[in-house]
């Protein structure tokens, strides 16, 4: 398979997804894909390594490994790799542009590969995975990245290549990130193990992960009505 059969592979299925669109869905979409939209996840996650660590150090140390985290998917994808491959957006590539649908104009005016949205987010994702250790909660982390990812093709800021890569590196940093954490940890803090059904195998108290939870449910019903009145 040659580029030009990948290229256009990836313009299909752009196609495909960006071509299904509404009014309603249209405000949706720049609604969840804001970061703004997600202070409150953003404030729930913070309260949840607050309450389940023991001592400042713990604390200091998860949130430092977060911001390493950012700091790797945001300088690698902006840095690094965008301005090297100068990957036009959809709705800026002259051969292309016209034939997707841009919602309130929005192009973007950087470069399209790889996507930030998609290595940021499933870098934090994977990160508190492996951090917090639940069946549902990873669930709930890993879908809350895919639908920001959704949100970027939708919006044509992306192609799916640039969604597929950014997945995959974000991934990459939450783990490499994470076994970071772990050598740290357990520098400073001593080996405990949890077998009660109120903790999670990590120690995170199930009803605090509930909080998190919850708080991604009312963000996203929050997103649905906000959107329902802009449309």
């Amino acid at each position: 398979m040659d580029l030009q059969t990948v290229i256009e592979t990836d313009r299909q299925l752009l196609g495909a997804i960006n071509g299904c669109h509404s009014l309603f869905f249209d405000a949706l979409m720049v609604t969840l894909t804001s970061g703004v939209t997600w202070i409150p996840l953003y404030i729930a996650l913070l309260y949840l390594v607050v309450k389940n660590n023991e001592t400042m150090g713990q604390i200091l140390l998860i949130m430092g490994c977060c911001a390493l985290c950012f700091f790797i998917t945001e300088f690698v994808t902006e840095g690094l790799v965008k301005p090297i491959v100068a990957r036009p957006r959809p709705g800026n590539d002259p051969e292309w542009m016209y034939q997707v649908h841009v919602v309130n104009e929005r192009r973007g005016q950087d470069y399209s590969f790889f996507s930030a949205h998609a290595a940021n987010t499933f870098g934090i994702a994977t990160f508190f995975c492996l951090l917090v250790r639940d069946r549902v909660f990873s669930w709930l982390m890993v879908t809350w990245s895919l639908i920001n990812c959704y949100t970027r093709l939708y919006l044509a800021m992306h192609y799916p290549s640039d969604i597929a890569v950014g997945l995959l590196f974000g991934a990459l940093a939450g783990t490499v990130v994470y076994l970071i954490y772990w050598v740290i940890y357990r520098q400073i803090s001593p080996r405990q193990y949890y077998v009660s059904t109120q903790y999670s195998s990590s120690g995170y108290l199930l009803d605090d992960i509930d909080i998190v939870s919850a708080v991604l449910a009312i963000t996203y019903i929050g997103a649905i009505v906000i959107s329902l009145t802009l449309h």
